[in-house]
């Protein structure tokens, strides 16, 4: 490894904007560095369903076909403000300059990938086949992944190099997501000559809400309305009202319940008060729970051993690239690089944690089993 070279990885990196739906030029800087170290990189042809700035990536280092291969991803599009980063070094941490991000969600895991690669080119390190997958459009809801058609990825299992905190924890498990909406009709009329001719929308959403418990329901589901909109005017009884909000569970269960007693109580709101209603449901991740004994884990644990650390699970309240590779079959574990306060101004990345990323990475290639299939090609 070598630690000057990481930081200036990542300084050319995060230099090149990459704003969610203008990752374009970036992932055109990021396809000739992989070209450049003898990968065989492949685009496909998403954006034209997904109208992001680019298509999804995917490196391939044929390594040795005698060992399983293993995939990692991180993903190329960034928040805002994303513009003009300037990266400060102060006692070995990485900052911007304060007026933008500082992009290491997640270009300090496309850093720590590339530097992988250098470090198993310098020194002849034998590997099996190496993927690596680059997605655009994740923080505006896994849209490139989530276009990608995963037989263009010949490993069975993988790991996203996506996540807050030390090197060697990884989430185990992410909730199911799903966003609702409740058009809530109502009747118009005078408020202060005939109330009694109209029916209030919003009276209908308070009767149905009174009982629907919002927030954290359990350790591991949570519920919340973040938008509510509605009314013509203070003096006339609401005829439309419209109420956003999600709910999240490691459970699908219990997150579809949840959506059905919502719906229940909104019917019987209407029965008491009259209007309508309508309730839209939109699934924004799949869920998933690593086994402690499923491959990615298994393995991650022995790495995390030989670099000195211990592997510590975590079951998380959000989503990332992780939740569709797991929907789509690919079991992926989502790990830790070391970045803290992301998509604020005052985001940073430890170097040393940045280094041991790269270890952990390295570590993991190191521990592939041989390969099951006695004959096998890299696409």
């Amino acid at each position: 490894m070598n630690k000057q070279r990481l930081v200036d990885t990542f300084t050319e990196l995060v230099k090149v904007a990459s704003v969610s739906r203008q990752e374009g030029e970036f992932v055109r800087l990021l396809s000739t560095k992989l070209t450049s170290l003898g990968l065989t990189v492949i685009e496909d042809d998403s954006m034209e369903t997904t109208q992001l700035g680019s298509n999804n990536l995917i490196a391939k280092y044929t390594g040795n076909l005698a060992k399983e291969p293993i995939f990692f991803s991180c993903h190329v599009d960034t928040v805002e403000p994303g513009e003009g980063i300037e990266v400060v070094e102060k006692n070995d941490i990485l900052y911007s300059k304060g007026e933008t991000i500082l992009a290491a969600d997640n270009k300090a895991g496309i850093a720590i990938l590339l530097e992988m690669m250098e470090t198993i080119l310098d020194n002849n390190i034998e590997t099996g086949p190496i993927e690596l997958v680059f997605s655009p459009g994740e923080e505006i809801g896994l849209i490139g992944a989530a276009a990608l058609d995963m037989s263009l990825i010949d490993s069975t299992f993988g790991y996203v190099f996506d996540n807050s905190g030390a090197a060697g924890n990884g989430i185990v498990a992410s909730p199911f997501l799903y966003m609702f909406d409740i058009d809530v009709t109502g009747k118009a009329a005078h408020a202060g000559l005939e109330p009694e001719k109209g029916i209030s929308a919003f009276s209908i959403a308070q009767t149905a809400l009174e009982g629907i418990p919002f927030g954290r329901l359990d350790e591991h589901t949570t519920s919340n309305i973040g938008k509510i909109s509605g009314g013509a005017g203070v003096n006339v009884v609401m005829e439309h009202l419209m109420i956003q909000g999600e709910v999240r569970s490691i459970s699908n269960e219990k997150a579809r319940d949840f959506l059905a007693t919502l719906e229940q109580a909104f019917k019987n709101a209407i029965s008491l008060h009259g209007g309508d209603f309508t309730l839209s449901v939109d699934q924004k991740a799949t869920g998933f729970h690593l086994a402690d004994d499923s491959a990615p884990v298994r393995i991650a644990k022995a790495a995390t051993t030989k670099i000195g650390r211990t592997f510590i699970p975590e079951i998380s309240g959000g989503g990332s690239d992780a939740n569709i590779f797991n929907a789509q079959g690919k079991p992926t574990l989502n790990l830790s690089i070391g970045y803290e306060d992301i998509h604020t101004v005052n985001e940073y990345i430890p170097i040393d944690e940045m280094l041991k990323s790269v270890e952990l990475a390295l570590a993991i290639v190191n521990e592939m089993p041989d390969s099951t299939i006695s004959s096998r090609s890299v696409k």
